[in-house]
């Protein structure tokens, strides 16, 4: 007899819904389905205007390359959804953001400038290299001006930066070594740091430029992702939880134990 619940059919295999569950648990699929689940929850009273609603739908059509009602129903049909499940679709970013805004939007200058020290960008200048004595030579040979830092860094350095004589970045704080982080933080533009064990490096470092961060937009906006993110996996952690239900095999010998 032919199986009516049948929700997916791939190849020769046909799929029903009692099967899906334990094949998304074993392609690691549930904390997804979770997550987005839980996004769905938390944006169902935003609302969008009927403009913002028929943008949000252009623009996701021309980044899908629907052009016509034919590569509409195809791409429904490759993604097994329906207009109605579409149309909650295009608009769904655009309910995050504006989520987003109105749960964090009145925080985001406290949280930067409790993150601003980590979104400060450096351009330094590093030598690196595992004997001792010829990073101390180096460091007198820089301070007393005898070699420019770029032409030792491309002579001696041991690593990548010898390639650009030293010169690194701007890469935001958080992004070196923390010891190399906390030179660079209390430095001066212009000071030149004497050798320091590294790991089984000695380095020498000076910085050339500090830049400042800047709550700007681009700014705001990953400063709300960071919370976003931050919020979700604390709802994931506090409020999903999975049970295994029974596979067929044992929902038949249990059938067959009662009988």
């Amino acid at each position: 007899m032919e199986n009516t619940d049948i929700v997916l059919r791939i190849g020769n295999q046909d799929i029903s819904s009692v099967e899906l569950y334990p094949l998304l648990a074993q392609y690691r699929l549930l904390p997804q389905l979770a997550k987005e689940i839980v996004v769905d929850q938390a944006i169902s009273s935003i609302t969008c205007t009927p403009e913002e609603t028929t943008l949000s739908q252009q623009n996701f059509y021309q980044r899908q390359k629907i052009a016509d009602q034919n590569q509409l129903k195809a791409w429904l049909d490759h993604h097994g959804m329906t207009p109605e499940q579409l149309e909650k679709l295009t608009v769904r970013d655009l309910k995050i953001e504006k989520f987003k805004q109105l749960t964090w939007g009145d925080q985001l200058e406290p949280y930067f400038v409790k993150c601003k020290g980590q979104l400060d960008r450096v351009v330094y200048s590093l030598i690196r290299t595992k004997d001792p004595g010829v990073a101390q030579e180096l460091y007198f040979r820089i301070q007393e001006g005898e070699n420019t830092f770029s032409d030792l860094a491309r002579e001696y350095s041991e690593g990548s930066e010898a390639q650009t004589g030293g010169l690194l970045g701007p890469v935001e704080l958080n992004t070196p070594h923390p010891k190399i982080a906390q030179i660079l933080a209390a430095s001066r533009p212009g000071q030149l740091s004497p050798p320091t064990p590294v790991g089984d490096w000695w380095i020498i470092l000076r910085l050339e430029k500090y830049v400042s961060a800047q709550l700007d937009d681009n700014t705001k906006q990953r400063l709300l992702n960071e919370l976003f993110q931050g919020w979700l996996v604390s709802q994931i952690k506090e409020n999903v939880s999975f049970s295994s239900p029974q596979t067929p095999s044992e929902q038949e010998k249990l059938s067959v134990d009662q009988s």
